[in-house]
């Protein structure tokens, strides 16, 4: 007898479903603060009267120089504060790894030739866009990241009942995005290394995973040795961010005899407001803060690097992402799940065009020492997203009305047992408790029935007596 076919984005188990929600939750309000903040920056950036201070905060030197640390505000906010939103990632990645979705070789090769796809072709595309523009081909990477921050505001914003296996998808598909985008950064964008303060950083990197293996705990040990790490990570060349990424995969996210949670996942629950809601924040307060004068924004559409940002957003990623999900479920004879259709997927892979928060960082990498061009790319980046969040927002609506159906299907509880009924169909005690809930209301409803016999009868006895009174 031959297995039923495997099902593509159905239904979550009782437990991710569990740890998706709370970890959405995080990130949509992280992503509320994002957009907020961009706003913000815009604002700053191009009100006159607001400007030349925007760009005082924005280059203000500070921190010891004899460290090779003084930076201005804006580098520190690129350079330190996002060491903490990758370190988060690389929190989420070993997750995924060692009890999520990425666990499974099989429900794994979804979302990473997703996410693959999903990166390949926007670059494909900005470099088909250069070479027949004669642009630079410096920025092939700055569309192929995805923001799920920002994409889950907007999910907040429009008000949209996505239902969770897509929500799901689409995190799982930003942590697979972040891993290659971490790698993109520190393989691309490594230029003179010095060996001596890379070897401080590997060996801190040794002591700081020999600590938990031993399992020695305190925040006070471990916060000043990830500075270190960072400091010296940051004077070796290779990006700073790649420190944070190294310390969230050597976390312990798996669960021992007596444990509620992982380390990793308690680690994760505090860290992640912070990175949300202060650090992610704060770069796109100094990051995001272009001009978007009219001139300014028909200039994206005229020059190649910047018209290869947008339409590696747009396009690209919606194509890389749709096709790589249809031709993993093809291949591995996959069905998609039945309370979906593949215009719910296209949706979904519209949705990650919008690569706000390491696209912005891309882009300064990429084009580092020509400013011009650096604010063009970036305003680039903000357009390019805008129009995948306003093309995302219409292909949602269109299901809104379905989204909602199976939302409410997945949150039904009439058991009132605190676990969603869908979850326990296969339960005898849930069928037996339904039982008892059922026969409760079908004898309340039989007492309600013979009252209200009750009451017709004496009113129409009541009516027979009056006739009689009349006759006599």
């Amino acid at each position: 007898m031959s297995a039923p076919p495997r099902k593509v984005l159905g239904r979550l188990s009782l437990p991710e479903r569990t740890f998706v929600a709370d970890a959405l939750r995080t990130e949509t309000v992280g992503g509320v603060l994002l957009l907020i903040a961009a706003v913000a920056a815009l604002i700053w950036a191009n009100v006159p009267a607001l400007h030349s201070s925007y760009e005082s905060v924005s280059h203000y030197h500070l921190g010891p120089a004899a460290l090779g640390l003084d930076l201005s505000v804006e580098h520190w906010a690129a350079d330190g504060l996002l060491a903490i939103f990758f370190f988060v990632a690389g929190i989420e990645l070993k997750r995924e790894l060692v009890a999520g979705d990425l666990k499974d070789p099989k429900a794994a090769a979804l979302p990473v030739v997703a996410a693959l796809c999903g990166m390949a072709v926007p670059a494909l595309v900005y470099a088909l866009t250069n070479l027949t523009g004669g642009g630079s081909l410096a920025g092939w990477a700055v569309p192929t990241a995805t923001d799920i921050a920002f994409a889950l505001a907007v999910l907040a914003v429009i008000g949209t009942w996505l239902p969770s296996a897509l929500r799901a998808f689409l995190l799982t598909l930003a942590v697979v995005d972040d891993l290659f985008a971490i790698l993109i950064i520190a393989v691309f964008f490594t230029a003179d290394i010095d060996f001596a303060a890379l070897g401080g950083a590997a060996a801190g990197l040794a002591v700081f995973w020999f600590l938990l293996r031993k399992g020695v705990r305190g925040w006070y040990v471990y916060v000043p040795l990830a500075l270190v790490i960072w400091a010296l990570m940051y004077n070796s060349g290779v990006h700073a961010t790649i420190a944070g990424v190294a310390m969230g995969l050597m976390l312990r996210c798996s669960t021992r005899e007596g444990e509620k949670h992982s380390p990793g996942e308690h680690i994760e629950h505090l860290v992640r407001p912070l990175s949300a809601g202060l650090a992610v924040p704060l770069f796109a307060l100094f990051s995001a803060g272009v001009s978007v004068s009219g001139g300014a924004l028909g200039d994206v559409f005229r020059q190649p690097e910047t018209l290869g940002v947008v339409l590696g957003l747009v396009v690209g990623k919606a194509l890389g992402i749709f096709g790589g999900t249809w031709l993993t479920a093809r291949f591995t004879r996959a069905s998609l799940s039945d309370d979906l259709a593949w215009a719910d997927v296209f949706a979904v892979a519209t949705l990650a065009g919008i690569g706000f928060t390491v696209s912005l960082l891309i882009g300064e990498l990429a084009f580092d020492g020509d400013a011009t061009l650096t604010d063009e790319v970036k305003a680039a980046v903000l357009l390019g997203s805008l129009i995948a969040a306003t093309l995302a927002t219409v292909l949602l609506k269109l299901r809104n009305a379905e989204y909602r159906r199976l939302y409410e299907t997945e949150e039904r509880d009439e058991d009132h047992s605190g676990i969603p009924d869908v979850y326990e169909e296969d339960d005898p005690a849930y069928h037996l408790r339904m039982a008892a809930i059922y026969e409760r209301k079908a004898a309340e409803h039989r007492r309600i029935a013979e009252l209200k016999t009750a009451e017709r009868l004496a009113e129409v006895a009541g009516g027979a007596g009056e006739e009689d009174d009349r006759r006599a």
